[in-house]
């Protein structure tokens, strides 16, 4: 399969959370262009010259969070996007909430 059929990171990401989490919100934002240039980003898979899903914020709101601490929240969200953060995503910003929390 060519590069040009699969997935993108960013498509990868949302779809994992979604199955994962069933979540009531989630925002997954590409902030790849703001870090264009940086020397790692000439030797991630995809990233040629500063292009590519490299860097990401997310923000999840879900049911399964609750009674959950922060850490078990981004742990879980970690192990779940494991193959894209050995793939390509350099950085993963996490924000993750149940319902109701500010």
């Amino acid at each position: 399969m060519s590069d040009h059929n699969q997935a993108s990171a960013g498509d990868r990401i949302r779809s994992k959370l979604k199955s994962a989490f069933d979540p009531v919100l989630m925002e997954v934002i590409d902030e790849s262009r703001k870090h264009a240039g940086h020397a790692h980003l000439v030797t991630q898979p995809g990233t040629a010259g500063g292009a590519g899903e490299t860097h990401f914020k997310i923000k999840v709101v879900a049911d399964a969070f609750k009674g959950k601490s922060r850490i078990d929240r981004h742990r879980a969200i970690n192990d779940l996007l494991r193959a894209e953060l050995n793939g390509g995503v350099h950085a993963l910003a996490i924000e993750a909430k149940a319902p109701g929390e500010v």
